[in-house]
């Protein structure tokens, strides 16, 4: 499975390759005349004069959308992190409906450089962390919450873990990156590994040929995304509301080309680089078991290999690690698996669908 998405990967880049060159006059017309974000579409206009925002420390803006009970009404409170390719504006883990039965208040942010949220030039696994705490302080969300996050939001999460775990409740990974450059991998895991090898060549295209990414990026097909449609096995097309796929396929919701290089490449390199520590190497935040760590990933994800994540989870044995069969990588949006993923991580419960089960290994 993972030797096709390389295979289909290289073919994606041979036809972009050649379409870049067909485009590549347009394009620099618009980045001279600096056609981004309100000359692209009138609704995203709207959408930034209409979203709540705070100004961080070092003067750029983030936005956020609140989700579920209001703050004061609230039990549990939560901030969720996006991966690539996201947005606040698409609805994960629960309906509004649940949330409010479950009495929780969720904030969902554009992280730096996504959508509504401004660029940062310095993105860092640091800046990321600081963003999420900042966010924690100035909507008074309280001394302690929960985070969530999801695929490539899981770097900000690990830092928030080493830094501040004495502002966590508890702290749920949904199939999170694995970085290879993480020391304490053992080299025979990762060798033959495909997906190591795509990363590589994304890392590189990143750093050398960021327009032909782009142009990979926002090829489609029936006006799918492939490089989100790829995320979906069948079973996932099952399982996420049509709603929200619809949020997750909106073309409007992509970066521009002049906003691609800040959010999705620079946000992919900081994820695939070098961190100033090894998350495998942690000790566990929580040795009087005041909050909890846990691990979801599905066991078809062609994205991050198991393998890895199983070897992640017998590293670090403080992690409760889930693992949902019939599932690949982006399961975390509104549907029949995310919602009994929040309910075991916040209640303790598991789904009564059998075929929904997951298999803790603690």
């Amino acid at each position: 499975m993972q030797l096709r998405v390389v295979v289909a990967f290289l073919v994606l880049l041979w036809i972009s390759f050649v379409e870049i060159h067909l485009k590549r006059i347009r394009i620099q017309i618009l980045s001279l005349v600096r056609l981004n974000r309100c000359n692209q579409t009138q609704d995203r206009c709207k959408l930034q004069s209409s979203s709540k925002r705070i100004k961080l420390k070092d003067g750029r803006y983030l936005a956020y959308r609140e989700r579920g009970v209001p703050l004061d009404k609230s039990i549990y409170r939560i901030i969720t992190v996006h991966g690539l390719h996201s947005t606040k504006e698409v609805d994960v883990l629960a309906t509004q409906e649940v949330l409010e039965e479950m009495s929780i208040y969720m904030v969902q942010y554009d992280r730096a450089g996504y959508w509504e949220s401004d660029q940062n030039i310095k993105r860092s696994v640091e800046s990321e962390a600081c963003d999420i705490e900042e966010l924690a302080d100035q909507l008074q969300i309280g001394s302690k919450f929960y985070i969530i996050s999801n695929s490539a939001g899981s770097y900000p999460t690990w830092n928030c873990l080493r830094r501040i775990p004495h502002r966590l409740k508890g702290v749920a990974f949904i199939a999170p990156m694995i970085n290879y450059k993480w020391n304490s991998l053992p080299r025979n895991l990762i060798k033959y590994d495909h997906t190591n090898k795509l990363a590589r060549i994304i890392y590189w295209l990143c750093c050398h040929y960021p327009e032909l990414l782009y142009s990979i990026c926002t090829q489609q097909f029936n006006g799918v995304p492939l490089c989100t449609a790829s995320l979906f096995t069948k079973k996932d097309k099952q399982v996420a509301g049509d709603e929200n796929r619809e949020q997750s396929y909106n073309m409007k919701l992509y970066p521009t080309q002049n906003d691609f290089e800040y959010s999705v490449l620079q946000d992919f390199m900081v994820a695939q680089g070098n961190w100033e520590f090894d998350p495998l190497e942690l000790e566990n935040p929580f040795p009087e078991n005041e909050s909890s760590v846990h691990i979801w990933h599905g066991n078809m994800d062609d994205v991050v290999p198991i393998s890895l994540q199983r070897y992640v989870s017998k590293r670090l044995p403080w992690i409760h690690y889930h693992e949902i069969p019939d599932v690949s990588h982006d399961f975390w949006q509104v549907g029949p698996v995310s919602e009994p993923v929040l309910r075991s991580f916040l209640l303790g419960q598991q789904h009564p669908h059998p075929s929904l089960q997951v298999v803790i290994q603690d």
